[in-house]
């Protein structure tokens, strides 16, 4: 049951990427089909009924039609009796460097605008405002350690308290499957035509701290569902003021 449903709620979060063209189309399919946490951040409920978010290193947003697919199959009724309810999504800004993601991100939700709006930016020199949410999925590790703790500090100050921040990260203390997935993703940046990237990871053990530092309550949740990675979904809530 749950299978077939998934099935529907991913033809209906990649179908607005065929106005994207093909490689946009089937990336999102391929992305949202294949990479656990889509699903398990549905399945575990770990965003609020309602809020405003924010997605830095948003790629062609496939993140944001997820949730928008999920609600609307909600709403039609069709949500597996065991989850909790989705998100309503009031304002979802997504904030990306590489300009072709924007591209084929603005393509396909253009129609939801001023609900999405995707916008070509440096996630170290962008305005955050205030949000409820903020999601950085896989992105940290390409900014430098300085960067990193600007960036969440920032972040912080953008979350009111009892505001989440969802990130996904490498635990470099986690031996080989952390250098599997440190090739993987060298492997894959090159591929899409960009530089071999320099990585700075942390162990999980300082990324929470780090965290617990500027004011989180820091969860965590392996995030590698059946493959031999290192990654570690890190949940993390604004523990009033700090």
């Amino acid at each position: 049951m749950t299978d077939k449903f998934l099935g529907r709620l991913l033809d209906e979060a990649s179908r607005p990427y065929r106005a994207a063209g093909h490689f946009g189309y089937h990336f999102a399919r391929g992305k949202l089909g294949s990479d656990c946490i889509f699903r398990e951040v549905l399945r575990q409920g770990v965003f609020p009924k309602t809020g405003r978010y924010l997605d830095l290193g948003c790629g062609q947003a496939v993140f944001a039609s997820w949730l928008l697919a999920a609600r609307g199959r909600y709403e039609k009724g069709d949500w597996p009796s065991d989850w909790p309810e989705p998100p309503r999504v009031i304002e979802l800004r997504g904030f990306e460097l590489m300009a072709k993601d924007v591209a084929r991100g603005r393509a396909a939700l253009a129609d939801r605008e001023p609900q999405v709006t995707i916008r070509e930016g440096d996630i170290c020199r962008t305005d955050f405002g205030q949000v409820d949410v903020v999601t950085i999925l896989d992105v940290l590790h390409y900014i430098d350690y300085a960067g990193q703790e600007d960036v969440l500090r920032r972040v912080r100050a953008a979350l009111p308290t009892g505001g989440l921040l969802v990130t996904r990260v490498g635990d470099a203390a986690a031996g080989l499957p952390f250098h599997i997935c440190d090739w993987l993703d060298r492997a894959v940046t090159f591929v899409r035509g960009h530089r071999l990237p320099t990585l700075y990871c942390r162990r999980l053990a300082d990324w929470r701290e780090l965290l617990r530092n500027l004011g989180f309550e820091v969860e965590t949740m392996p995030m590698s569902k059946g493959k031999p990675f290192a990654n570690v979904m890190l949940i993390a809530r604004v523990q009033g003021r700090h």
